[in-house]
């Protein structure tokens, strides 16, 4: 009967807190984060020596770099997922707010390295993208505010997590960056949508982002030229054409390992056309693979989230999940000119200290809404029966 009513993992006083985790945890999406590290430590070798060689570097800078940004990102991962529901609410609200702050002041001190967008702070050595934390806190931050307005006598939380996220979608599409700017009204419709939101207001919102995106291509040359690019016919020298070409040149199984030319005419192929790097000199099955992995670690989130009954914790993995997986569809469907261009990298895949480290932290609260808990599955029939 104590299975029935809180399932098959209870609760054992005084045990360890690594015993517990590693029994509560969902261990295949673990596993699965790891091989998509493992992935991009491998893609990396293959597509960042060019960018070294240009740059005057060492062959294998980058990816020494991206080994050390790694290891960082996924010891922030275990140690947000051993955090409770409570934990990772307070912590990720008071790094949102730090995040939101940062992107308001990018105008002012963020630099663009010569690519036409404001998104970054140069370190000296190092860069940090604030835009990459804001979207998992923005998700923690919407998911507790409309949790709270289900309480008698709660905030209009639907109301405010609303606007703050048009606020936050109008900071990025100023830097511009409507990648960003659509993951975050993408993440907060879900959000709203699993919390009950009608589809009429859902679809108004969906016209809306249209509009704003005619709006700004007419408006912005940055918009313009890449969904220009994206539109014309003639292909053969731009990025989203050397990916393609690639892409097709690798088949099944690969031209081999360190054939692939594609390294050398993409600026960014160890960053947002890294699968074109492993589609050419790797194949089809590689690509495979990666989809296997991001498609893992959605669905598993996703079913051990619909057996959850704290709004919060529903909301919050929910938007993560989503998050996950959207930022690796858009990235891909870049790559296959299914998508205009937006400069967004594949999570644990592509080379970046901000993307890595915000990925890490993102999964790692993940994992710990989905770990294994206490569910009184009989609660609403008992409630209902009296």
């Amino acid at each position: 009967m104590t299975e029935m009513v809180y399932g098959s993992v209870a609760a054992k006083p005084g045990e360890p807190l690594l015993p517990r985790w590693w029994r509560t945890v969902d261990r295949w999406s673990l596993g699965a984060v790891v091989g998509l590290f493992l992935v991009g430590m491998l893609l990396g070798l293959a597509a960042s020596p060019p960018l070294a060689q240009r740059n005057g570097l060492e062959p294998f800078h980058y990816v020494t770099r991206q080994a050390v940004f790694g290891m960082v990102a996924l010891v922030a991962m275990i140690v947000a997922s051993m955090l409770s529901p409570t934990q990772i609410r307070r912590k990720a609200i008071l790094g949102f707010g730090i995040a939101a702050v940062a992107v308001a002041l990018l105008p002012m001190l963020g630099t663009d390295f010569g690519k036409g967008a404001v998104r970054w702070y140069s370190l000296g050595f190092a860069s940090v993208q604030p835009s990459e934390f804001l979207k998992p806190g923005f998700v923690i931050f919407a998911a507790w505010l409309m949790a709270a307005s289900t309480d008698i006598g709660g905030p209009p939380g639907k109301t405010l997590s609303f606007i703050t996220a048009i606020v936050l979608a109008l900071m990025l599409a100023l830097q511009p960056d409507f990648g960003q700017a659509c993951l975050i009204l993408a993440s907060w419709g879900l959000m709203y949508f699993i919390a009950g939101a009608p589809i009429l207001l859902l679809v108004l919102v969906a016209a809306g982002v249209l509009a704003a995106g005619v709006f700004a291509y007419a408006n912005s040359e940055h918009v313009a030229r890449r969904i220009d690019g994206f539109l014309s016919p003639d292909l053969d020298r731009t990025q989203i054409g050397f990916a393609g070409n690639a892409i097709q040149e690798g088949g099944i199984f690969g031209v081999g390992v360190g054939e692939g030319t594609v390294k050398w005419s993409l600026p960014d192929a160890h960053t947002d056309f890294i699968i074109a790097v492993a589609a050419e000199e790797y194949g089809l099955l590689i690509c495979l693979l990666i989809i296997v992995l991001f498609s893992m670690v959605v669905i598993r989130s996703f079913v051990r989230l619909v057996r959850e009954r704290d709004p919060f914790v529903r909301l919050a993995g929910t938007g993560l999940a989503a998050l996950f997986g959207m930022q690796a569809l858009i990235n891909l469907g870049v790559a296959v000119r299914l998508l205009p261009a937006k400069g967004m990298t594949l999570p644990f895949v592509s080379y970046g200290g901000s993307s890595l480290l915000a990925a890490g932290l993102s999964m790692g609260m993940l994992l710990a809404l989905t770990r294994a808990r206490p569910q009184d599955h009989l609660s609403e029939f008992i409630g209902r029966g009296r």
